[in-house]
C-alpha cells in the first residue's frame, strides 16, 4: 500500500484485521501518515471493524478520582507526580460512602463500568481492604462492572481484588517501550506490563492503553498499538495528552484532530475485537470532531477525568444519539 491508498486500500486493512492477519508495520504507518482528505474512507473502514464487534453499541464508562495527589512517582504528563507544581486537590483514598455514591451517580450518567482509581506506587493493605469492602458492597446492590487502577500490583492482590468483585484492572503502558525512560524514571516499562499479566492471571480482564502527543515517534505509535495486541488487553483506551499547566509536559503540542482520528483506526485495525476507548483528552483534541471517534472506538469515558474537566454528560448521550449508536447497557 502506498501514501496515496485509496477507498478500496482501507477496506482490505479492514478485510485483514477481521480474518485475524495483524497489519505489518509499514501498513500502520499508512495509516498514520494518510493524507487528511483520507480520513473519512479510512475510518469507513475502521468502523466496518467495529461494527462487525460491536455493532452500534457504545461503552460509557466512568472515573472516580479515589485518591489525589500523593503521588511519589514523577510521570511528566501527570498534576498528580511529585514533580508536577499543578494545583490539584490531595487527599488519602475516599470512605467507602464517598466510592458508593459515584456508584449510584454512573448509574445515573447510564455508565456499565465504575472506574476506581488511585493516585500512588501501589494500594497499600489498608488501601486494598478499603476498596474491597466498597466494591464487594457496590456489586451486591448496582448492576455495575468495576475497574480498579490502583497502581503497580504485588503478588496476591490481583485475585483478592478479582474475588471482590473486580472485572477489570486498569494499567496503562502509556508510551512506547524506547519512549518511556523520557516520560517517568521511577518505575519501568516491564513493570507496568507485568501488572497487566498479573491482573489477568489473578482473574480480572486487563485495561491498558496509551496517552498520544509525548514526544513519541509514527513508529512508536504502531509499537504501542502491536505491544497491547500481544498483552491481549481487552480494554484499550486512547488519551490524548491534556497538556496541564505545572506539569514537565506543559508545553507539550496538542495532537491534531485529523491525527486523532488516524491514531484511533490504527488501532481499531490493530486490536480489531478489542473495546477501544476514548479517553483522557479527547475533548481538547478531537474537538468539534469527536463524534467521528466513535466510528473507531466503541467506548467513552462520560463525565470529568482524575484532575480534568470533561464533556457534559448530557453532550456525550446527545452525541451518541445524534449518531444513530445507542448506549450499551452492563450485562454482568
Amino acid at each position: 500500500m502506498t501514501r496515496t491508498s485509496t477507498r478500496r486500500d482501507w477496506l482490505r486493512l479492514a478485510d485483514q484485521a477481521l480474518a485475524g492477519q495483524p497489519l505489518t508495520p509499514e501498513q500502520g504507518l499508512d495509516v498514520l501518515l494518510a493524507p487528511d482528505d483520507e480520513v473519512l474512507p479510512l475510518l469507513h473502514a475502521a468502523f466496518a471493524v467495529r461494527k462487525h464487534y460491536y455493532g452500534k453499541k457504545v461503552k460509557l464508562n466512568m472515573i472516580i478520582n479515589a485518591k489525589s495527589g500523593l503521588c511519589p512517582e514523577d510521570c511528566g504528563y501527570c498534576s498528580q507526580s511529585i514533580v508536577s507544581t499543578a494545583p490539584v486537590s490531595k487527599y488519602s483514598l475516599l470512605d467507602k460512602e464517598t466510592l458508593l455514591a459515584g456508584a449510584r451517580e454512573a448509574m445515573s450518567r447510564q455508565a456499565g463500568t465504575y472506574c476506581i482509581v488511585a493516585s500512588g506506587k501501589g494500594p497499600t493493605e489498608r488501601e486494598l481492604n478499603q476498596v474491597i469492602e466498597a466494591v464487594q458492597e457496590i456489586t451486591a446492590t448496582m448492576p455495575l462492572k468495576i475497574c480498579a487502577c490502583l497502581g503497580l500490583l504485588k503478588e496476591g492482590q490481583a485475585k483478592r481484588l478479582a474475588d471482590a468483585g473486580v472485572h477489570r484492572y486498569n494499567h496503562n503502558v502509556n508510551t512506547s517501550r524506547s519512549n518511556y525512560a523520557a516520560i517517568t524514571t521511577t518505575h519501568t516499562y516491564d513493570q507496568r506490563t507485568e501488572t497487566v499479566r498479573r491482573a489477568k492471571a489473578g482473574g480480572m480482564s486487563a485495561c491498558s492503553g496509551v496517552i498520544i502527543g509525548m514526544g513519541e515517534t509514527d513508529e512508536e505509535i504502531v509499537e504501542m498499538a502491536h505491544a497491547l495486541r500481544e498483552l491481549d488487553a481487552d480494554s484499550i483506551p486512547i488519551n490524548f495528552l491534556n497538556a496541564i499547566p505545572g506539569t514537565p509536559l506543559a508545553h507539550a503540542e496538542r495532537t491534531p484532530a485529523m491525527r486523532a482520528l488516524k491514531v484511533l483506526a490504527l488501532f481499531r485495525f490493530v486490536c480489531p475485537s478489542k473495546e477501544i476507548r476514548v479517553a483522557g483528552g479527547r475533548e481538547v483534541n478531537l474537538r468539534s470532531l469527536q463524534p467521528l471517534a466513535l466510528y473507531a472506538a466503541n467506548s467513552v469515558f462520560v463525565g470529568d477525568y482524575l484532575t480534568t474537566g470533561g464533556q457534559d454528560v448530557a453532550d456525550d448521550h446527545r452525541m451518541i444519539e445524534d449518531l444513530g449508536f445507542e448506549i450499551e447497557r452492563c450485562a454482568l
